[in-house]
């Protein structure tokens, strides 16, 4: 079987994360205490909840933490979204991760 890190999703939501994560020490004050945060919490739990239902025993509990770790994308979407409209981060920037 192969290690959680060698797993493509898992590198994605880890690259994902680590973009997310540089990026925001380009933002303004405003933009780190108000939506800053929870991106990157949101960011980090998606390679975080593949790696613990990775880790699990029963197809359920891996379905589970495959649930949250679809959940916190689907957040992390959201922020990306509004960081976009509110010109915190360029367009570009996503297109560059699709591209990756």
């Amino acid at each position: 079987m192969k290690e959680v890190y060698e797993l493509d999703v898992y590198n994605l939501a880890e690259k994902l994360s680590d973009l997310i994560w540089y990026a925001y020490d380009k933002w303004t004050e405003k933009a780190k205490k108000t939506m800053g945060y929870q991106i990157i919490r949101s960011a980090d739990s998606i390679a975080a909840n593949i790696a613990e239902g990775y880790g699990r025993y029963t197809p359920s509990d891996r379905k589970n933490f495959y649930r949250y770790a679809r959940g916190s994308f689907e957040e992390t979407k959201a922020w990306l979204r509004k960081a976009i409209r509110r010109g915190i981060i360029p367009k570009e920037m996503l297109i560059n991760i699709q591209q990756s």
